[in-house]
């Protein structure tokens, strides 16, 4: 017999052994016992959380001819045909590649013939996103009202694409990722079923790799079996076939960054290059790494948060100790747009060493965000002038008023002053419009009052007061 992965070899048959999706499940269990079921159900969520498992699982479990508390039974010949993948009721679509008009037209004839065992026809269309518009429309009708033995399961990873009219005839259930520790007990159980001694470390660190998916920790899993044959799977070794790094290195790494010594890290830049890893992954487990420190630092409700082994969680104590709070918030925010820009970049090494040097110097930063500071106050102060020029403007195209403060009966001085502000560059002149305005004749002063509100103003006729003083032939005094 050929050999099966293993996420085909044990992949769920009944309700019970799926894993982290109890709410879908108890759902569909409660729906089957009371003959409740939907015509149409939209199953979303992120790959490998057991969305084409659940639906095989609901197509049996509807035709099963001795269902057992809403489970199908697994031994009747409805049951095996459903499994074996051989069951006419069963029509499994993936409309990547069947995603047009046609292919629509073919299942609308197809569903006007009754099945020949069971009670229900059971379409399964995966990725039904790829879909065109066109076919979506075409399906509407027969999505709304099929005949009464015939379900329709969709399926997709991408929900925001399906068209409003699709997901309003469809019962919607939203597929969870699988926490870390539910993964790795169904890691231990595989494991000892298929007699692979491995290290409660190594599984611990294969569930955290599989980012919430049962599917790619099991294929991970058979991966490092594979690589490591006959022998005991240790943490090393999956390091070695994930090709990622061991925390040991990322102590090292934040040593030599909090030690700004730039040469140290090059050197472990350069370790990490020749072992092949990749870049990406290097600096999301850094990250992955500098959030634990963060939440250890923040005490004992947070340290429950983490899924760390017993050795990991003291080793991460006593290195938050050290830390600054601040300083890790930073590198995380700096990493964070690292690997932003990893996405797209062509040579990723130079910019994990230019952030990773940046890391060394905060002072660079520093230096920048004070400039960028000083850029934006410049900005808010410039469109405050602008705002003010365009009011000038708008004042002067009416009749031009005296200066405030001037009583209506001028003496010769004063009249004298007023036409010289007047003739004063525009700017100066709004200014002066702003402020109340005294004039001595014995002391030959002239005194501006500004209200609380023109501060630029006042601090604009200070740096102009020579040219000011010139013009009016008299002191000033602001």
């Amino acid at each position: 017999m050929s050999y099966s992965a293993l996420y085909r070899k044990f992949r769920p048959q009944t309700f019970d052994e799926v894993k982290g999706q109890d709410h879908i499940v108890t759902t569909l269990k409660n729906q089957i016992r009371n003959h409740r079921l939907g015509h149409a159900y939209l199953f979303c969520g992120t790959r490998g959380t057991g969305k084409t498992t659940v639906a095989k699982i609901l197509a049996k479990a509807v035709n099963c001819e001795h269902p057992i508390d809403g489970e199908p039974c697994g031994e009747c010949e409805t049951c095996k045909s459903i499994t074996e993948g051989s069951s006419l009721n069963v029509i499994e679509i993936d409309a990547a590649s069947n995603n047009g008009v046609d292919n629509i037209r073919e299942i609308k004839e197809q569903v006007q013939y009754s099945p020949a065992t069971g009670k229900y026809k059971v379409y399964i269309i995966d990725e039904v996103h790829m879909m065109t518009p066109e076919a979506f429309n075409a399906l509407l009708k027969t999505l709304e009202e099929p005949p009464k033995y015939v379900i329709f399961i969709l399926a997709t990873t991408e929900v925001h694409k399906i068209p409003i009219t699709i997901l309003s005839r469809c019962q919607r259930y939203d597929f969870h990722r699988i926490t870390s520790n539910v993964i790795k007990k169904q890691l231990i159980d595989l494991t000892n079923q298929e007699k692979v001694e491995a290290e409660d470390k190594a599984l611990e660190y294969i569930a955290r790799m599989a980012d919430g998916s049962m599917r790619d920790a099991l294929s991970l899993l058979d991966q490092c079996i594979a690589f490591n044959l006959g022998k005991k799977l240790t943490y090393d070794a999956t390091l070695d076939v994930l090709g990622t790094v061991d925390i040991q290195v990322y102590s090292e790494l934040l040593d030599f960054i909090m030690a700004q010594n730039v040469a140290k890290v090059m050197d472990l830049i350069e370790d990490v290059a020749s072992q092949g890893r990749e870049w990406s992954q290097f600096i999301t487990d850094f990250l992955w790494f500098l959030r634990n420190l963060l939440l250890v630092g923040q005490g004992t409700d947070a340290e429950e948060a983490l899924e760390v082994s017993t050795e990991q969680m003291k080793f991460l104590q006593e290195k938050a100790k050290l830390i600054d709070e601040k300083l890790l918030i930073r590198d995380i925010r700096i990493l964070s747009a690292l690997l932003e820009k990893l996405r797209f970049a062509t040579t990723k090494r130079v910019l994990v060493e230019v952030e990773l040097i940046k890391l060394c110097k905060p002072e660079i930063e520093m230096k920048n965000t004070d400039l960028a500071e000083k850029v934006k106050s410049l900005e808010e102060q410039l469109n405050l002038v602008m705002l003010q020029l365009k009011e000038t403007k708008k004042e002067k195209a009416k009749k031009e008023e005296p200066v405030k403060g001037l009583p209506e009966q001028k003496s010769g001085q004063e009249e004298q002053i007023r036409k010289s502000i007047e003739r004063l560059p525009e700017m100066i002149h709004y200014c002066l419009k702003r402020a109340e305005l005294k004039f001595d004749e014995k002391e030959k002063t002239t005194m501006f009052t500004f209200p609380e509100e023109c501060i630029l103003e006042k601090q604009y006729v200070k740096d102009h007061k020579e040219l000011i003083e010139k013009s009016v032939h008299a002191q000033i005094i602001v």
